[in-house]
């Protein structure tokens, strides 16, 4: 079930939003540090994300599938988000260097459909970052915010999407490991839930964060040619005809 980008937008104006973008920032900043000179994809909602690349990205791209809706970003600057078909890109293959996959993957209704199309638009020396909700974390548990709507993962499941897909898994991140409430010692403690959490890898968190490469030469199903069974003719019988012929 996709949420709307009102819902969306809403949920990250919050302070409880905030701080869950703070802390998803900061995994996604250990794998990716900069993006000097790279072409920078985000796919789903990932505008409280992409500030990260913005400034020092050669480009940067927002796109969001049309049952969720578009919003413009940056405010105040030319739009660089725009409404798109999820299976089917408006980019040439091998057009992005980096794609970051946030409120995308859990909401797509053939995550599989948008990882191959992801595939086709990513370099062959490019990564992905997807963000997707853990099915064992509290977060999943309640629908007041986005990471409670569509379907969570497991690791295991994430792997095995993502193999089928052509992408190989390389590296492994968690955030939110605080509860989803708002009140204020939640909020003020997040940092120590959130090193406690690392430190304990505790299986509870809210989301994985998984860095993946993509297989340049993907595998191909073999296919097994079938024998024809063909019958084989018994030698032809002599019928002798039911009319006698005299001969005079």
């Amino acid at each position: 079930m996709t949420i709307d980008v009102v819902d969306l937008r809403e949920f990250y104006s919050r302070r409880l939003g905030i701080v869950a973008r703070q802390m998803i920032n900061r995994g996604i900043r250990q794998r990716w540090p900069n993006a000097e000179g790279q072409r920078v994809l985000g796919i789903g909602y990932p505008t409280p994300y992409l500030g990260l690349f913005r400034e020092d990205a050669e480009r940067c791209l927002a796109f969001m599938p049309a049952a969720q809706g578009v919003l413009k970003w940056p405010t105040g600057r030319p739009a660089l988000a725009s409404l798109v078909d999820e299976f089917s890109l408006p980019l040439p293959e091998a057009a992005v260097d980096r794609i970051l996959l946030v409120h995308a993957v859990e909401m797509s209704d053939d995550p599989a459909a948008l990882l191959r199309e992801v595939w086709r638009v990513l370099s062959p020396s490019g990564r992905v970052i997807a963000v997707i909700p853990n099915r064992r974390g509290v977060w999943t548990r309640t629908d007041s915010t986005p990471f409670g709507h569509g379907r969570p993962y497991s690791r295991s499941q994430i792997t095995e999407l993502f193999r089928q897909t052509w992408f190989t898994p390389t590296a492994w991140g968690e955030a939110l490991f605080m509860p989803p409430y708002a009140g204020g010692w939640v909020l003020k403690s997040a940092q120590m839930w959130e090193r406690a959490g690392a430190a304990l890898s505790l299986p509870f968190a809210g989301v994985h964060i998984v860095e993946a490469t993509k297989q340049v030469y993907r595998a191909i199903p073999a296919k097994r040619e079938r024998a024809r069974l063909i019958p084989s003719l018994a030698k032809p019988v002599l019928v002798p005809s039911s009319t006698t012929v005299t001969r005079g």
